[in-house]
C-alpha cells in the first residue's frame, strides 16, 4: 500500500509503516560522507567558512536533520549551544555516543522536521536546515518544514537551508553510471524535480531537487531577507579522483578558489549542494 500524502513515501510492510528515507540512511554511513576524502570535504569546509562569517558570538542553534552531527559538533566545539534532531534513530545514537565524550551537554531527539512542536516559538538564534528540505517530495511538507523552522527561530535569527539543484543531478548520475542515461529520467527530474524510491531508475531515495530561483522566491514569500546563497561543493564531484590525488597545498588552493567564486549565481545551479541563508 503506497501513501505519498505523508511526510515521506511509506509502505506497509509486516504491519509496520516503513519510511524509505529513514531506511536509506539507516543503511548508509552518513558520518563518513563529508570527511572521507578531499572531494567530499570541500562541501563541509566551504560551508563552515561561510557560516563562521555569520555565526559569531555564542548562539543557541537548532540543527534539525543533523545527520550524524558534523555541523552540530563543529559549532558546539566552538562554544555554541546546540540542539540536534534527526528523523533517523541511528544518527541520533551516533550523536549521543559522541556527546558522551565531550565536556558539554546537548539536547538530542529523534524528530521529524515538519513538526517541531516540542520547541517553543522563537527558541533559537539559528536554525540549520541542512537535510530535510531535499527529502520532502510533497510541497505541503516542504512548507511545513519551512514554517516550523521559522516558528522556532527568533526575530532577526538566521535560517540556513541546504538543497540540491534540479539541473545538476541528472548530469552527475549519468556520468557515474550509463544505466541512468535515460530520457524519461532526465525529463522527470527537469520537469518535476522529484525522485521516488519506487521509480524504475531511482538512484537514491525519495528526493526533491529545487532551483536557486525557487529557493530565493520561497524565502522572500515568507518574509526573509536573503543574505547569502552559495555553492557548497561546485563542480568538484565531477572530477573527484583528480581532487583526491592533490597534495595538501594543491587542495588548499582549490578550496580557496572555490570559496572565492562560490557566491556566483552562474555556479549555483551547477553545484551538487547549495546553501541559502536568510534573516527572519
Amino acid at each position: 500500500m503506497e501513501n505519498t500524502d505523508g511526510i515521506f513515501s511509506m509502505k506497509l510492510f509486516g504491519g509496520v509503516m516503513m519510511n524509505y528515507v529513514v531506511e536509506s540512511y539507516e543503511n548508509y554511513i552518513e558520518e563518513e560522507r563529508l570527511s572521507t576524502n578531499n572531494a567530499r570535504r570541500i562541501e563541509f569546509l566551504t560551508t563552515v567558512r561561510v557560516l563562521d562569517e555569520w555565526i559569531t558570538d555564542k548562539k543557541k542553534i537548532l540543527d534539525c536533520a543533523a545527520g550524524t552531527g558534523i555541523y552540530t559538533f563543529y559549532f558546539a566545539d566552538k562554544g555554541h549551544d546546540l540542539t540536534a534532531t534527526d528523523i533517523t534513530p541511528r544518527h541520533i545514537e551516533v550523536i549521543k555516543n559522541l556527546v558522551s565524550t565531550k565536556p558539554y551537554v546537548m539536547d538530542t531527539r529523534v524528530m521529524d522536521a515538519t513538526n517541531m512542536d516540542v520547541f517553543e516559538d522563537e527558541s533559537f538564534d539559528v536554525v540549520l536546515n541542512m537535510g530535510p528540505f531535499y527529502h520532502l517530495i510533497n510541497e505541503s511538507d516542504r512548507i511545513k518544514c519551512l514554517q516550523e523552522s521559522l516558528r522556532v527561530l527568533k526575530k532577526g535569527g538566521l535560517l540556513i537551508t541546504s538543497y540540491i539543484p534540479r539541473y545538476y543531478v541528472f548530469q552527475y548520475v549519468a556520468m557515474q553510471n550509463d544505466y541512468y542515461v535515460d530520457a524519461k529520467l532526465a525529463r522527470q527530474l527537469i520537469e518535476t524535480g522529484i525522485l521516488r524510491h519506487d521509480d524504475e531508475k531511482c538512484f537514491w531515495t525519495d528526493t526533491y531537487y529545487a532551483t536557486p530561483e525557487e529557493m530565493e522566491v520561497l524565502y522572500c514569500e515568507y518574509g526573509m531577507k536573503v543574505l547569502e546563497h552559495f555553492a557548497q561543493d561546485g563542480a568538484t564531484p565531477h572530477f573527484s579522483q583528480k581532487v583526491d590525488g592533490w597534495n595538501e597545498e594543491q587542495f588548499k588552493i582549490w578550496c580557496d578558489y572555490h570559496y572565492s567564486i562560490c557566491r556566483q549565481k552562474s555556479l549555483l545551479g551547477a553545484s551538487n549542494h547549495v546553501v541559502i541563508i536568510g534573516r527572519k
